[in-house]
């Protein structure tokens, strides 16, 4: 892990190297290990690489950055790990290729000079990264599939190309310090949306979207932003796939997870968990103990001692299921306002809510006790259908599939949740009927106003902001039918807003610490065997359908999860008085969920607020239950004789 920046001008040399220098004192908490720079000459102007080094795999000098190939030909500077770099090593190493470091930033480059953009799709890490080729005088930028490390790049007054791991580090180098972007600002304001496309708060600074790459000749380069295309390289399927029975689909689940969980241990620095309580990083952390029997394990949690949203008993649970070295951390209002102006100037842009605080302190908690990386579930919420499940999107699918039958008891079955009820699940379905031309006239009907009264019109319409409402997720044919999987593919790795700004919040809070934060559950592989899964069975099946699935809207992660967690995530988190819980299969094997015990309910129902605050995860339950004949002997026979 680590910062990097890089700067191509035609200005004087004196003044650049000042302006690199400050940008890469503003990076050193990304890496405070190691600095480096290199410089290069094309035609009569400069280019220079920087990078900050926080060590994580081989911690010698050998791993040093800027990197060379061994021909001196190609430079590479990295933010990022790349787990799976054995395996491709053992690759390389077998098409000829000599290494003589044990880092995974030479792993990288030799494979970039194998493969070029195929390497990409090999790679399984997060990562931002420039490679610059001296013979060609081509520079490359790539960003992972989901953004999980940033990259933000941008032209001062034509005649500076920048790019680098933060905005506050370019800040250091643009000429113009207040050109301020009205449009994002008001994108956030009135609609909370923010960390989304490639525009930034800062006018004159972009990001590379997640899962694009660039290619820039720096001989031709003119300086002008027409110049820059980013080209997308990762882009998953969605089409369905039936060809595996649930079992084997479970099984396929829970070795991907174990897999990723074993990756994402590699480390030559101590690791560490941040453990919420809730069943997504309850599964990491059982599984790092599974993985690794004699590792001791520190876990991190928040805990919101004294309120309804105290998960001190979960975490307990499994922190005596792993024999893990628990650190509580339990804050107040007065630590919270000691700390707040530290944490936005670490953020560097807005955010939604201080519910980020506790992330924050989480990972400082993690640097005082000498843990460098961590372990996270984020991820699995938006691989899964989590938070609310995306209702409108699955009524979309049904009607795609002419399937009308089902909407209203799909809707009835999801209003009985807490905090839902008949009103919303009737919004939903006005939304998921309004068609795309209808939906500014339908909201304004509703009550909602694209310029608040609080909001200057005119002042902003001269400053050339569009007052709109945000646009819908665009349609794509191969999601006719598969809305769900498709929306869910749009927050993974388009222009969808959520996962992107969680990303950034996590990569922001760990970094100032010095800490990698690693989030398992993110990986190409899982992602395009999860949104291939069917959404529903056939509903027309008299019995359950070969192929039953995850993604449901009605319900959380949690079904993935129980099938990744049994026997991993200790008994008691199941049967516990607020989650009492069965594997069932939900209506006519349109997909595995849970079914709480009727008498439990009443629990959820004295606590409506429960899933309001979420800090780290959805933890909410599917209460939907539609028995058929039979639907008992499809269940494990362990499963079966806890039902009796």
């Amino acid at each position: 892990m680590c910062g990097i920046v890089g700067l191509y001008s035609i200005t004087d040399e004196n003044i650049l190297n000042n302006k690199l220098s400050e940008a890469l004192k503003s990076l050193h908490h990304r890496g405070p290990d190691d600095q480096g720079e290199k410089r290069f000459q094309i035609n009569n102007n400069v280019f220079k690489l920087g990078h900050k080094r926080l060590s994580i795999i081989d911690l010698s000098q050998a791993g040093k950055q800027p990197m060379q190939s061994q021909n001196g030909r190609f430079t590479i500077i990295f933010n990022g790990e790349i787990y799976n770099y054995r395996e491709l090593r053992t690759e390389l190493e077998l098409l000829g290729h000599k290494f003589i470091t044990n880092s995974d930033t030479e792993v990288l480059l030799i494979a970039w000079v194998q493969w070029r953009f195929e390497s990409l799709n090999r790679f399984e890490g997060m990562f931002s990264f420039a490679i610059f080729d001296n013979k060609k005088k081509e520079l490359f930028l790539a960003r992972d599939a989901f953004g999980i490390k940033p990259l933000f790049f941008g032209i001062d007054n034509e005649e500076t190309l920048f790019f680098g791991s933060e905005i506050p580090a370019l800040v250091k180098i643009i000429s113009k310090k207040n050109n301020f972007n009205y449009q994002r600002a008001y994108d956030y304001l009135t609609w909370n949306q923010y960390d989304h496309g490639s525009s930034t708060f800062y006018k004159g600074i972009s990001q590379l979207p997640r899962g694009h790459y660039l290619t820039i000749n720096l001989e031709k380069f003119s300086f002008k932003e027409t110049d820059i295309r980013p080209i997308r390289w990762w882009w998953p399927s969605i089409k369905e796939r039936r060809d595996l029975k649930f079992n084997d689909a479970a099984e396929q689940l829970r070795e991907l997870f174990l897999k990723n969980i074993r990756l994402h241990l590699r480390s030559d620095v101590p690791v560490g968990a941040a453990l919420s309580g809730g069943l997504d990083s309850s599964a990491v952390v059982c599984a790092m103990r599974i993985l690794e029997p004699d590792m001791p394990i520190h876990t991190f949690s928040y805990i919101a001692k004294g309120t309804e949203l105290d998960e001190e008993k979960w975490v307990d649970m499994v922190n005596n299921h792993v024999n893990a070295i628990p650190h509580k951390i339990i804050v107040n209002p007065e630590d919270l306002s000691q700390d707040l102006d530290e944490m936005i100037i670490a953020q560097g842009e807005p955010f939604m809510s201080t519910s980020i605080y506790a992330q924050y302190r989480v990972f400082k908690a993690a640097k005082e006790e000498g843990i460098i990386v961590t372990l996270d579930g984020q991820g699995a919420d938006e691989l899964l259908a989590g938070y609310s499940g995306f209702p409108n999107y699955y009524v979309n699918s049904l009607i795609d599939n002419q399937n009308y039958a089902s909407i209203f008891s799909f809707l009835n079955s999801w209003s009985k949740w807490p905090n839902r009820g008949k009103k919303k699940s009737l919004l939903m379905l006005g939304a998921a009927l309004t068609p795309d031309y209808l939906s500014t006239f339908a909201r304004k009907i509703i009550g909602q106003n694209p310029a608040p009264n609080w909001i200057n019109k005119e002042w902003l319409k001269n400053k050339d902001v569009s007052l709109q409402f945000p646009k819908k997720s665009k349609k794509t044919i191969d999601g006719k039918g598969r809305r769900l999987v498709e929306h869910l593919r749009e927050i993974l790795t388009g222009d969808g807003f959520g996962l992107s700004a969680l990303l950034r919040h996590a990569d922001r809070n760990s970094m100032h610490w010095s800490i990698e934060s690693r989030v398992p559950f993110l990986t190409i592989e899982m992602a395009e065997f999860l949104l291939r899964l069917p959404e529903s069975g056939r509903p027309d099946a008299p019995s359950p359908p070969a192929p039953f699935q995850y993604l449901h809207p009605e319900h959380p992660v949690q079904d993935a999860l129980k099938c990744v967690a049994e026997h991993t995530i200790p008994e008691e988190c199941f049967q516990d008085s607020r989650l009492e819980i069965y594997p069932v299969l939900l209506r006519t094997g349109q997909s595995a969920a849970y079914r709480l015990d009727r008498q439990k309910r009443s629990f959820l129902r004295r606590y409506p607020g429960h899933h309001r605050s979420r800090i780290w995860s959805d933890r909410r339950i599917s209460p939907g239950f539609h028995p058929w004949a039979g639907w008992k002997k499809s269940l494990p026979s362990s499963v079966q004789e806890r039902l009796q």
